[in-house]
């Protein structure tokens, strides 16, 4: 464990590598502990913590699990965790409620970066990425014909997006683009305004049959995992590709990779799994499956936003006002 010590009274542990622009705020503001070479364990949190009695905050990332035994530790010393990310699901949020330790994350930051990968995944599942980029890794050397490595279109065909929230909105409006026909499925519809002429479908086995492109951007929750199986992928048409940057548990992966390798899905542009970083191997495989190491927020200006906003939510909390982005 390697934290580096920035004063002599810190308020705030950074429990994640985060940006120099991240860094440079947190030690100014917070004299903060900053751990800039790893993520730590929720155990090493608590020897930190525990050693540090000024420390009131912890900055997380999706990546540190903090879960009802750990947050018992941190109270009452601990006042926020704030995480770094959209996804809340590795913080108990109800058990940091009942011990009086405030959770927020970071809505809206990166809708937009995310929406980009979902387009980059998209065009390069359609258009054959992965087989080309080896192609020209293998030195090209050789002619191909007017029938050999076709691809799809992507414009004029109909986009599928299971959760129309703040990124399945921002792939909308990239779709659009492209001259795509927007459908999407979601808890409820949404205002005109919103909606920008995309088909609203209350089921989604309704609109799966109408899509040449499915794109995921619903929730994790036991409703949703596992819920893009066999079935359901039957029932998009032969050829249809399917994109994922939402959650990895969304999708039944052995069901996936049966569809890719019989062609009835033509492509995945994929930047999640179901375990991440020991991702199923199998998808490594297949030609057709365009893949990323969950990156959809990996640029710097949304990286730097991210962080800024937990610190800001961080500030609000151990200044006694209410965080913008509370989860409890």
């Amino acid at each position: 464990m390697s934290v580096l010590s920035t004063a002599n009274a810190p308020r705030l542990l950074c429990a994640a590598p985060v940006t120099s622009a991240v860094a440079e705020r947190a030690v100014t503001e917070f004299d903060a502990l900053l751990s800039q070479e790893k993520q730590l364990t929720p155990a090493e949190m608590l020897v930190v913590v525990k050693a540090n009695p000024s420390v009131q905050a912890i900055l997380v990332s999706s990546r540190i699990p903090v879960k009802a035994e750990t947050l018992t530790a941190l109270a009452p010393q601990i006042k926020i965790i704030a995480t770094s990310s959209v996804g809340y699901e590795h913080m108990d949020v109800a058990a940091a409620t009942s011990l009086g330790v405030v959770t927020t994350n970071t809505p809206d930051v990166l809708t937009n970066a995310t929406a980009d990968m979902a387009m980059l995944l998209l065009l390069g599942a359609a258009r054959r990425m992965r087989e080309y980029l080896q192609v020209m890794d293998n030195g090209w050397r050789q002619r191909f014909g007017l029938g050999d490595l076709l691809g799809t279109e992507v414009s004029g065909k109909t986009l599928g997006i299971w959760g129309m929230g703040r990124i399945g909105q921002a792939v909308a409006r990239r779709a659009r683009g492209f001259d795509m026909k927007v459908l999407y499925c979601n808890r409820s519809r949404l205002s005109p305004e919103l909606e920008q002429g995309a088909t609203y479908y209350s089921d989604l086995e309704a609109m799966l049959p109408n899509c040449d492109f499915l794109s995921l951007h619903a929730p994790s929750s036991p409703e949703t995992t596992g819920a893009i199986n066999a079935d359901r992928l039957k029932q998009l048409p032969q050829g249809a590709i399917l994109v994922n940057t939402a959650r990895g548990q969304l999708v039944n992966e052995e069901d996936l990779l049966a569809a890719l390798k019989s062609g009835h899905i033509a492509a995945a542009g994929l930047d999640v799994f179901a375990a991440e970083p020991e991702y199923d191997l199998r998808f490594r495989e297949l030609p057709n499956v365009f893949m990323a190491p969950h990156m959809g927020s990996a640029t710097t200006e949304t990286r730097d936003a991210m962080g800024l906003r937990a610190l800001d939510n961080i500030a609000a909390v151990l200044s006694g006002y209410s965080a913008r982005d509370a989860l409890n």
